[in-house]
């Protein structure tokens, strides 16, 4: 394992209606309070419960906020992007970075001499059980002779 991590980044565009909560999530970021080391993005931090996001189900905690109704988050303190969010409206309109965690390693076929990714206990420990009801069974015939 090489201790890299790799992500899959995908965008899509999702269209929320402001509930009695709100939009139902909380943000971070921003320039003046970065939450991810070199990006000065708008991250969502929390979905709350029964919220419209929640609700909708496609906004996950640490998705990265683009736009909102078609206004960039780049460059903007967090109190602006707080009050753009606040001031967006009923209807509203988010592009939404999602960053999924992928596995690392070949995703095809294992070459000649990488391990299979089965643990050798489960290979193991069913030919030692075979092994000895082969023995059981050698010794219960060989008493019959």
């Amino acid at each position: 394992m090489n201790g890299r991590v790799d992500y899959l980044v995908t965008e899509e565009e999702i269209n929320l209606t402001r509930g009695p909560s709100g939009l139902g999530f909380n943000i971070v970021g921003g320039t003046d309070q970065q939450y991810v080391s070199n990006d000065s993005g708008i991250f969502v931090s929390r979905i709350k419960e029964n919220g419209a996001a929640a609700l909708d189900g496609r906004l996950q905690e640490g998705d990265k906020i683009l736009s909102v109704n078609g206004q960039d988050l780049k460059n903007l303190l967090h109190q602006d992007a707080v009050d753009l969010f606040r001031n967006a409206g009923y209807a509203v309109s988010l592009r939404v970075q999602h960053r999924l965690q992928v596995q690392n390693g070949p995703i095809g076929p294992q070459g000649e001499g990488e391990p299979s990714g089965i643990p050798i206990a489960m290979v193991l420990v069913p030919v030692f059980a075979l092994t000895m009801v082969a023995a059981w069974a050698f010794m219960r015939y060989r008493q019959r002779l």
